[in-house]
């Protein structure tokens, strides 16, 4: 399989998780536009860029964020997911539309309907101009990266060998394979093998993180560094296709349960809690997003105590946050002890 053309304007942005086998699959470069904002120089010059445009400040940084990077890096083309993900994404890609911007939709169907969404792909792959067949060359492709995410994550819980951040920053990355598997597989390849020179890591309490990425820049390191550590990141995970061995990529994207509801979260989240020995988990949600509301299931339904955190805009953890943090890591002591 042949890896995507390097010219910008073979670039195509996207504001969610899509099968990006398609898009590979056409010789283009997938960019993750959420990475492409948390990851530049001055995430916060990004809002402040589209609040002066008009975005208003209850609109999620994330929203403002992908629609400053668009127009930052020229992006010409731009896949909008306007089903399974923020809906906001639906006006944000109308603003990106009037500024020139070709959108592509993709909609994941409300209901984990394999009918409507082999009907959502065909679409999708027909603005492409690819193939089941071709798409699923890309899969394969693709899946080799991904059994060595699997391993990367057994590392993080099993052996011990890899850090909660290290552990976030592939699976979270694998959304779009950095526009160059070859390259990314190449630093998972070099993260893998360094491993076998480290000591396993010794903690007292093991977290799982549920939710949509942090905004925050520094919860994995001041978590370690307060003696616990994160075995499991719930969407990052799910990012890096756990199911990938699936031999049908509609399947393979049934099971991918971020663009569903909340109740399909459950068992995957449980199966972790016993695999893993997690002790508590943080739930991240962010400011003006409609996902804060799973927090009332989520802790209906879950096995082990949960900490809620809200973040607005990039930066560091606030000192009240990390009081939060400390007293929660505290109570799990007092319990596991």
């Amino acid at each position: 399989m042949p890896g995507p053309n390097k010219n910008n304007d073979r670039r195509v942005g996207f504001t969610a998780t899509i099968p990006v086998e398609v898009i590979y699959a056409a010789g283009y470069k997938p960019v993750d536009l959420n990475n492409l904002f948390i990851t530049s120089e001055h995430p916060t010059l990004m809002l402040e860029k589209a609040e002066a445009e008009g975005f208003a400040r209850n609109i999620c940084a994330w929203i403002k964020g992908i629609y400053s990077v668009v127009l930052e890096h020229d992006f010409r083309t731009v896949i909008a997911v306007t089903g399974g993900d923020c809906s906001n994404t639906i006006a944000l890609a109308e603003v990106l539309e009037n500024r020139g911007i070709e959108i592509i939709p993709f909609e994941y169907p409300r209901e984990r309907s394999r009918k409507l969404l082999t009907e959502a792909m065909e679409a999708f792959m027909s603005h492409f101009h690819v193939s089941w067949a071709e798409v699923q060359e890309a899969k394969q492709w693709l899946d080799r990266i991904r059994m060595k995410l699997r391993k990367l994550d057994r590392l993080t819980y099993e052996s011990n060998l890899v850090t909660g951040v290290e552990n976030h920053l592939f699976l979270v990355s694998s959304s779009d394979f950095w526009g160059e598997p070859e390259r990314f597989e190449a630093e998972l390849d070099r993260l893998i093998h360094e491993t076998h020179k480290r000591s396993p890591i010794r903690e007292d309490i093991r977290l799982g993180y549920l939710g949509v990425p942090p905004v925050f820049g520094d919860l994995y390191q001041l978590i370690e560094e307060k003696g616990a550590r994160v075995v499991f990141n719930e969407v990052q995970r799910q990012f890096s296709m756990p199911f990938f061995d699936e031999q049908d990529i509609v399947g393979q994207y049934l099971h991918y349960t971020y663009p569903y509801d909340a109740a399909g979260r459950i068992p995957d989240i449980e199966r972790a809690i016993r695999e893993r020995r997690i002790h508590g988990l943080i739930h991240y949600t962010q400011t003006f997003c409609y996902r804060q509301i799973y927090d009332i299931i989520l802790r209906k339904r879950l096995s082990v105590p949960i900490l809620t955190l809200e973040g607005d805009r990039p930066g560091n953890i606030d000192t009240r946050t990390v009081l939060r943090i400390e007293t929660f890591l505290e109570m799990l002591r007092g319990v596991a002890g």
